[in-house]
């Protein structure tokens, strides 16, 4: 039991850490442009973020948390679909 509750915590922990990740990435990619830019990368953190904290919420049997979380993994991935799209 210990051990899947350290697993699970350093899941949650690093889908946190790809989700903080996402607004250093943004914020370096505006000021660098000097305006509001959302780089593919945001929508790359964004999405492995959501999938480890949802992982984490499903873990810990939090309903709240998983209904927080699992809308943002549709999104993501039709935002990382639709970017993909245009470029072909």
């Amino acid at each position: 039991m210990v051990n899947n509750i350290n697993i699970f915590l350093v899941i949650g922990l690093i889908g946190q850490g790809f989700f903080s990740t996402r607004f250093i990435v943004q914020w370096i990619a505006s000021e660098k442009a000097k305006k509001s830019i959302i780089p593919f990368s945001f929508w790359i953190f964004s999405l492995l973020g959501s999938v480890f904290l949802l992982a984490y919420a499903i873990y810990r049997r939090d309903i709240v948390f998983i209904l927080g979380q699992a809308p943002n993994v549709l999104i993501y991935s039709r935002n990382i679909y639709l970017i993909k799209k245009k470029k072909k």
